[in-house]
């Protein structure tokens, strides 16, 4: 087996070294890979959380508003965009922005998928072994109901009891007439 010597940061960034086979499987390789596409997955899902709330709508709305008021009242020098041509740099930027937008909010949104699949099929292995817990409790209880058929009770005991004791008296009475 070949192995090689990989050095990697752990979250403290101290470096640590690890032996990897260059034949083992995906699974056991080292987590840097694993760790830096799990930090981009929080990083769009923190992106489109945060493009989903009443403040950065606001915030764009205000960039948006200052954006067409200076470049509309600005003296021509100082304008950076121009109105007469329909504020086409602001038209860029939002278009960049919704560009990158939208795969972001996807990325997140199948992470999202991946995290409720994982939670159903964890909710429905739960609900296998709670129907199959149950099923083993109500056979249990079955078979403890045909037990306790079986089982003598206090009136079949004391009917007994009596009838041993008539059965001593009537024998008893028979020893003493002999």
């Amino acid at each position: 087996m070949e192995k090689q010597t990989i050095r990697a940061t752990t979250p403290r960034r101290r470096a640590v070294h690890i032996d990897v086979q260059l034949n083992a499987p995906k699974g056991l390789r080292p987590l840097s890979t694993r760790r830096s596409n799990d930090r981009f997955g929080r990083f769009t899902e923190g992106v489109a959380r945060a493009m989903g709330t009443p403040l950065f709508l606001i915030i764009l709305t205000l960039i948006v508003v200052t954006w067409m008021t200076y470049n509309s009242v600005a003296p021509e020098g100082w304008r950076f965009d121009s109105p007469e041509i329909g504020f086409t740099a602001l038209t860029l930027i939002l278009s960049l922005q919704a560009s990158y937008a939208a795969p972001l909010i996807l990325l997140a949104q199948n992470r999202q998928d991946d995290r409720d699949r994982v939670a159903m099929e964890q909710d429905r292995q739960r609900a296998e072994r709670n129907l199959a817990d149950t099923e083993y409790l109500a056979r249990e209880v079955v078979a403890l109901r045909l037990a306790i058929k079986d089982v003598a009770t206090k009136d079949f005991i004391r009917a007994e009891l009596r009838a041993l004791l008539e059965e001593l008296d009537s024998s008893g009475s028979s020893d003493a007439k002999s």
